[in-house]
């Protein structure tokens, strides 16, 4: 609305701002003088403006998060109550069904505890038929805009990510290079350095906590087929699990997969298993 009228708008992380806000006030006044300071900063880095349909995809993603997050603790909240009356299937939500034909078969059980049992299954299955809605509506994106499925040429990364970085970088031009891109994501090491020592410590997990979280899995998915993946990444993810514990290996190939996608993105290529790129038709 403000673009429209012949402004420049500009968007500021907040975390830009942050510094530059006085210790112990918090009003507008010193929150609009903080923005105004960090605007002027020639260090500061710019939020690219999304469009509408960017914005629409987004919330696709956001709501799909919110009741992943819901479907899991209804899935917990079913196998606690099963399990205090010792009822215990094995993990995976595909087994709750059988939890649940215990629960109605099993002899002796209060008809309470079965009534709430019952409660919680049939909003598990409401929420999860919500999900497999959303992801489908997902999956008509990611299929139809070019980088989408660009980016679904690499090992690890579904249409649900790939859907979600298209929808969330609105300009891959803004990141210098793709480590610049991987620290957006928060999947570089945090630094301690001093007096010309280096020191890496953990990952920041800065930015994008969601695409952070989607590469992470799907690097986990690969990460117990890295023999079977022969492509010069798959012969690297060998050699990087042999001296190093499994989730290192899992984040570093996550960073790997996020640089990827940066010169996929940046170069209209597609990903080749040998490990090169080609032209995209």
């Amino acid at each position: 609305m403000i673009s429209s009228t012949g402004h420049d708008v500009k968007l500021v992380s907040p975390d830009r701002v942050k510094p530059f806000v006085k210790k112990g006030k918090k009003n507008d006044a010193v929150d609009a003088a903080a923005i105004c300071l960090a605007a002027t900063h020639p260090d500061t880095m710019f939020v690219p403006i999304k469009t509408e349909e960017q914005q629409g995809v987004l919330s696709l993603h956001s709501t799909r998060a919110l009741l992943v997050k819901q479907q899991t603790m209804l899935s917990n909240a079913l196998r606690a109550l099963a399990s205090e009356f010792g009822l215990i299937v094995p993990l995976g939500t595909s087994r709750l069904s059988e939890l649940m034909a215990k629960v109605e078969t099993s002899a002796g059980l209060p008809e309470v505890m079965k009534q709430s049992a019952a409660s919680l299954f049939e909003q598990y299955e409401k929420v999860a038929q919500s999900i497999d809605a959303l992801e489908a509506q997902i999956r008509v994106h990611a299929k139809s805009n070019e980088d989408a499925r660009r980016l679904m040429t690499i090992p690890g990364v579904g249409p649900v990510t790939a859907s979600l970085v298209v929808a969330s970088v609105a300009d891959i031009g803004s990141f210098a290079s793709a480590r610049h891109f991987a620290a957006w994501l928060g999947l570089v090491p945090r630094q301690y350095s001093t007096g010309g020592k280096t020191r890496l410590g953990r990952i920041t997990k800065t930015g994008n906590r969601q695409i952070r979280m989607l590469l992470v899995l799907g690097a986990t998915s690969m990460l117990h087929r890295a023999h079977q993946w022969k492509s010069a990444a798959g012969q690297w993810m060998c050699k990087l699990m042999e001296p190093r514990p499994k989730r290192l290996a899992t984040v570093a190939l996550a960073n790997k997969m996020a640089r990827i996608i940066w010169a996929l993105l940046a170069r209209k290529e597609i990903y080749r298993p040998t490990g090169c790129s080609v032209a995209a038709a």
